[in-house]
């Protein structure tokens, strides 16, 4: 991520010129997102507010099961597999069983799942031209959706729930001061 141009939606060395932007986009929302982290105890990651709340780990996590998610679906046409599904269906779905089964780890482990998912998408990218993000297929409720607003989607999910992590990160630095 070039922080030079981390105020810039523009073509990206590397990327088909609309990927770029994509990409510029998708660098601003995860550098906001690491930045809201930044230096989070375990047991402020781990902290959940009410019972039905998710604890800033949970959404950390689902921030990358998202993204492969997107990736199965554009890159690769397939659904997950079972070793997928083991790993990733608590982040994914979140709720009850997310709170069971993610807790436990330090930032460092979160934002290397982040970034290792990250890195995913970049290189399936590259190998992308521009005419990829307009084609279509059948989506939520099939009604047809194209590889440009899947993406969007991600880095949105992700600005929704930063918005959430901050709102827990000021309870969860009360529970335990940083």
């Amino acid at each position: 991520m070039d922080k030079d141009k981390l105020f810039l939606i523009t073509e990206l060395e590397g990327f088909a010129p609309e990927i770029g932007r994509l990409v510029s986009m998708m660098n601003y929302a995860r550098y906001t997102t690491l930045a809201t982290v930044q230096g989070l105890s375990m047991r402020q990651l781990d902290y959940v507010h009410d019972a039905n709340s998710n604890s800033i780990g949970d959404l950390l996590l689902h921030m990358a099961a998202v993204e492969l998610g997107y990736q199965l679906e554009t890159f690769y046409g397939r659904e997950p597999n079972a070793e997928e599904i083991e790993k990733w269906q608590a982040p994914f779905d979140l709720g009850d069983l997310g709170r069971e089964q993610i807790r436990g780890k330090e930032l460092e482990y979160y934002l290397h799942e982040l970034s290792e998912m990250r890195k995913v998408t970049l290189e399936e990218f590259r190998r992308r031209d521009d005419s990829w993000l307009y084609e279509e297929t059948p989506f939520w409720r099939d009604k047809p959706a194209n590889n440009y607003f899947k993406w969007f989607h991600v880095f949105e999910d992700e600005i929704n729930h930063r918005g959430q992590i901050r709102w827990l990160r000021q309870r969860a630095i009360q529970y335990e001061p940083e």
